[in-house]
């Protein structure tokens, strides 16, 4: 990610893994090279939006910032939007376009606005010239959240920013920020003091020297949430932010809270604003006609007052002083200045930002917690934008069908399942509801068709018969009056490998069911300190009491327990405990004392218990919530006797997941704030995954162990699956010495399925990329090849060539595929297209070779076809269907060597008329000379009959059928007679004519 990691050159002859000739900034991008993540989605949930912002002259033009998925754009007024900014930081505050230059000059300030508990951070503000391919970072990197930029329609190099400030501790870099030289220098204008920071920032569009700052005053804690104080408050600045005096008059006295602010750019002295009061009564909607000198309370409904911290947002039609929309649970909308609203259409709920057309009003765009909408008729009725994949999940897992699926739980959308792969990709219909909510841990049952779900705080946990389509409830419930059971927002739940009926919770306690959930027991004590300063939710919000459970502390976070000893558990506390039990939860040993140079009660986030030794775990602790921005993970070999911190310095962003590999036990994979980090010495060094990778908040990571994909939950951009991670098994200082090194690999089944996957209905959907069923040749390369010949073959084990590829010639990991076809057959020219002629047979399975030449140098590796092994064919009907292609393969280039040779003859043959004639006939029979290639096609003639059964046989997974068995031998029949009247021609013709031809091998390799 640049700006959070520098790139560099390797100056070494390659990645070494004793670190003397490695730089420690490297990105990885040599190393890993053709490895490259795809994404699955899903998007018809899509995810939080913070800000949306129109382009001031194009209203085709919108750009959406996710609270966890970066930049979008949007060049067909929010039909569809792409992404612009994945190299950084993906949460995003405030987007602002130059009014002078809005085509080319776009600002991004990073960190999420609407500061919930599960709000990722933000890096700085970033400027772009070039239209957003792209960006710079400016400055206020320590500003952790951007609400607001403005530039200065009189002066570009005039730029205000509203830096909200840290959420979780004090901050210095808060308040509204100034400059004059385009974002090379700041200097700040207003400052309360460090845990106040500026929530909205307008300019008056007709004043550029008139501002608004909206000061707020609030704190999170990992059980608990304060908004408002002393310090909340509004200013006004009419020097261009040199001085500022509060503008309070007929505002509630006492403590205030979060003050949104808004302008009517069509009148200017008509102002909003939404305060958060200490009385109920006084909270509401406030207006000003006078440029903020008085104010007046016009609104206090629900509607206008809820969760503050979540839904300050107003904004007014910029045609229509008095046509105001509120931010909210279902958004509201005002059309006589504010006295009465009126909730918008049915949509997603929880809206922070709307944006109205420039064009017409009644064409509106909102963000919501679920995306992004589209109104034509004022927010009456609305419509998702389909092809925003910005999925906040929690949590993750994969089973073991084929192909596997992905469950998981996501932020405000539920829980789901979904494959990962899909008949013409993974599409919105693939993914199936399991859960309602706020949805996390999601698991399949081991053996059962069974799934697990849940939803905040434990308050519903599902057990789902998918094959009977029935759901029940089976949540650990408390069974006296005298103990509460503290429940994590994010309840930890797991299954057995030993028990496949076996199912874990934990609240305090942990609770365990052999049974599925029918029955529980508690097989440990309370394992958190049991702080009862962090129990008092109940007093959560500040002035708007906000105790949603999200606060809920001092609770068990991840169980994991041993694959190797189902009587090793371990288990992991959010207020930084790490216990152990070795007797099925007997007794428990807590280890958090002999984790060194880690922060007291620092949050235990994951636990990940070794496959290869079962005293051998890894913990990973994330500090954000304490304001400790720095990564944590450790490993023990002796069940947390001592432990040993595996993260260095290559590391940036704080981290929460830690995955091993099954089969090397120094490759694992680091699920930080700021992307993928992967080490392969068991974390002497790590290096940041960038390829098709975004700098996105990695929640949680799983393995496939029968393809090796490494599947991710991202907080923002869905699924993530990096396929087939086994070459990195492989990568030591020996592979890497060697000019060029293959990678082992597992048979390739040959895929033969048909569908019929239509692409209807999904012209503006996301669809998510499948995995490839081709073969891949995998190599490794110690430096970039740029001299000299580089060739790739694919031959039989008699070293007779089937097809020649291109090789990737770079440094690194190079994968190249092959889809197990051969070449297309040569097919005869005439006046249309055979689209027959387009298909390729696939070999046969076996043993290849794949072989490379690179300068002098020869190397070679065999790899495996197979079929799969559901197949109902024989050996007998595979060799028939094979024999039956190839004849047609054959034939089809015979006759396009024939249909040459006649062109050849004809060409010569302007002055025998008879001569030309016949030669014209015979070729009427072989191929069509007139029409088009659509509604004026002429009748078949004998190279589409002999195509058209090609390609039926090449692309058919079964043997011929009788039916084209005598098909092809009328093909046959009629290509001989052909053939026979070709030849007596040819006599002829060679009586008075020489023939100047290539010979058939010439033929067949010419273009």
């Amino acid at each position: 990610m640049k700006g959070l990691i520098i790139s560099a050159v390797i100056i070494a002859t390659a990645f070494s893994f004793n670190g003397n000739a490695q730089n420690k900034k490297n990105s990885g991008k040599e190393i890993f090279g053709d490895l490259t993540a795809r994404h699955i989605g899903p998007a018809l949930m899509s995810g939080r939006i913070n800000d949306l912002e129109i382009h001031p002259t194009n209203s085709r033009i919108i750009y959406a910032g996710a609270a966890g998925g970066g930049v979008w754009k949007s060049n067909d007024a929010g039909t569809s939007f792409n992404p612009i900014f994945d190299e950084y930081c993906q949460s995003i505050g405030a987007i602002t376009l130059d009014p002078n230059d809005p085509d080319n000059t776009i600002y991004v300030g990073t960190g999420e606005t609407w500061p919930r508990n599960s709000v990722s951070i933000g890096d700085g503000l970033y400027k772009s010239v070039d239209g957003g391919s792209n960006w710079k970072k400016i400055g206020l990197e320590k500003s952790e959240r951007i609400a607001n930029i403005i530039v200065n329609p009189q002066n570009s190099k005039e730029i205000y920013v509203a830096a909200l400030g840290a959420l979780w501790g004090d901050s210095e870099e808060r308040g509204v920020y100034k400059s004059t030289d385009g974002g090379a220098t700041w200097k700040r204008l207003l400052y309360v003091n460090s845990k106040t920071g500026c929530a909205d920032l307008v300019m008056d569009p007709t004043n550029s020297n008139v501002l608004y700052a909206s000061m707020w005053e609030f704190r999170r804690s990992g059980w608990g949430f304060e908004s408002g104080g002393s310090n909340s408050a509004l200013y006004k600045s009419m020097d261009g932010g040199a001085s500022w005096k509060k503008i309070h008059k007929g505002f509630p006295v006492g403590k205030l809270g979060r003050l949104g602010i808004a302008i009517a750019p069509s009148n200017p002295k008509v102002l909003y604003t939404v305060i958060e009061a200490e009385k109920d009564e006084h909270k509401g909607l406030y207006r000003s006609n006078n440029s903020g000198a008085s104010w007046e309370q016009l609104n206090n409904d629900f509607g206008i007052t809820v969760r503050p911290f979540y839904f300050s947002r107003i904004v007014v039609d910029p045609k229509d002083e008095n046509v105001i929309v509120k931010g909210g649970l279902s958004g509201s909308i005002s059309r006589d200045g504010g006295k009465t609203f009126k909730s918008l259409g049915r949509m997603h709920s929880d809206i922070h930002d709307i944006a109205f057309s420039i064009k017409d009003s009644d064409i509106m765009y909102v963000g919501t917690d679920g995306g992004v909408y589209r109104s034509w008729d004022g927010g009456t009725n609305l419509e998702i934008v389909e092809n925003l994949p910005l999925s906040q999940f929690y949590h993750i897992s994969v089973d073991d069908a084929t192909p596997y699926n992905v469950y998981g739980g996501l932020q405000d959308n539920g829980s789901w399942y979904g494959p990962s792969s899909s008949p013409g990709g993974v599409e919105a219909k693939d993914w199936n509801s399991v859960g309602y909510g706020d949805g996390f841990r999601v698991l399949k049952h081991p053996t059962k068709n069974i799934i697990y779900s849940e939803m905040q705080g434990a308050k519903n946990v599902w057990r789902f018969d998918v094959d009977r389509n029935l759901s029940k409830t089976i949540q650990p419930l408390a069974t006296d009056d005298e103990t509460k059971l503290r429940f994590n927002w994010n309840a930890p739940m797991t299954t057995s490998s030993h028990q496949p009926d076996r199912f874990y919770m934990g609240s305090q306690f942990v609770h365990k069911s052999e049974d599925m959930g029918d029955t529980w027991e508690i097989i440990s004590p309370d394992l958190t300190t049991n702080d009862p300063t962090k129990q008092t939710q109940e007093n959560s919000g500040g002035l708007s009491k906000d105790n949603s459970g999200a606060e809920n502390h001092t609770t068990i976070f991840t169980i994991a327990e041993s694959p190797l000893d189902q009587n090793v558990i371990w288990v992991g506390t959010d207020d930084g405990n790490v216990q152990v039990t070795k007797d099925g939860g007997k007794s428990w040993s807590n280890t958090i004392a002999n984790i060194i140079g880690l922060p007291k009660n620092t949050w235990c986030y994951h636990i990940e218990a070794s496959v290869f030794n079962k005293g051998t775990a890894y913990a990973v602790f994330d500090g954000h919530t304490m304001n400790d921005m720095n990564p944590y993970a450790y490993k023990t070999t002796d069940y947390g006797k001592t432990w040993t911190s595996i993260i260095t310095e290559d590391v940036t962003g704080f981290a929460r997941n830690i995955q091993e590999d099954y089969e090397n036990p120094d490759l694992l994979f680091l699920g930080t704030e700021f992307g993928l980090y992967i080490t392969m010495d068991g974390g002497k060094n790590w290096k940041k995954f960038t390829n098709n990778m975004p700098s996105v908040a990695v929640h949680y990571i799983d393995l496939q162990k029968t393809t090796n994909d490494l599947v991710m939950g991202t907080h923002g951009r869905g699924v993530i699956i990096l396929d087939d991670i086994s070459p990195l098994r492989e990568l030591n200082d020996e592979v890497m010495s060697k000019k060029l090194h293959f990678f082992k690999n597992q048979p390739t089944v040959i895929n033969e399925d048909s569908n019929f996957s239509g692409s209807f209905g999904k012209e503006t959907q996301f669809t998510g990329r499948n995995k490839t069923t081709n073969a891949q040749i995998k190599y490794y390369l110690k430096s970039r090849h740029t001299f000299g010949k580089m060739s790739l073959e694919i031959q039989d084990m008699q070293g007779k060539k089937i097809v020649e590829l291109g090789p990737g010639k770079s440094k690194g990991i190079n994968i190249v595929n092959w889809g197990y076809s051969r070449k297309q057959p040569k097919v005869a020219k005439g006046k249309t297209f055979t689209f027959g002629g387009f298909a390729s047979p696939n070999v046969p399975a076996g043993t290849y070779k794949a072989v490379i030449k690179k300068g002098k140098d020869t190397f070679e590796q065999t790899f495996e076809l197979v079929y799969d092994s559901k197949s109902t064919l024989t050996e007998d009907d595979r060799k028939l269907k094979n024999e039956t292609t190839m004849q047609l393969y054959n034939m089809t280039e015979e006759l396009a060597y024939v249909v040459y040779e006649l062109d050849a003859m004809l060409a010569k043959a302007t002055e025998n008329k008879k001569m030309k004639s016949k030669l014209n006939a015979l070729k009427e029979t072989l191929v069509i000379t007139t029409g088009d290639n659509y509604v004026g096609s002429s009748e078949p003639q004998l190279r589409e009959k002999m195509t058209s059964l090609f390609s039926k046989l090449a692309n058919n997974y079964d043997k011929p059928t009788k039916s084209e068995l005598d098909n092809l031998e009328v093909i046959s029949n009629r290509f001989n007679n052909a053939k026979e009247n070709f030849n007596k021609l040819k006599k002829k013709y060679k009586k008075f004519e020489t023939l100047d031809v290539m010979s058939f091998e010439d033929f067949l390799q010419s273009k």
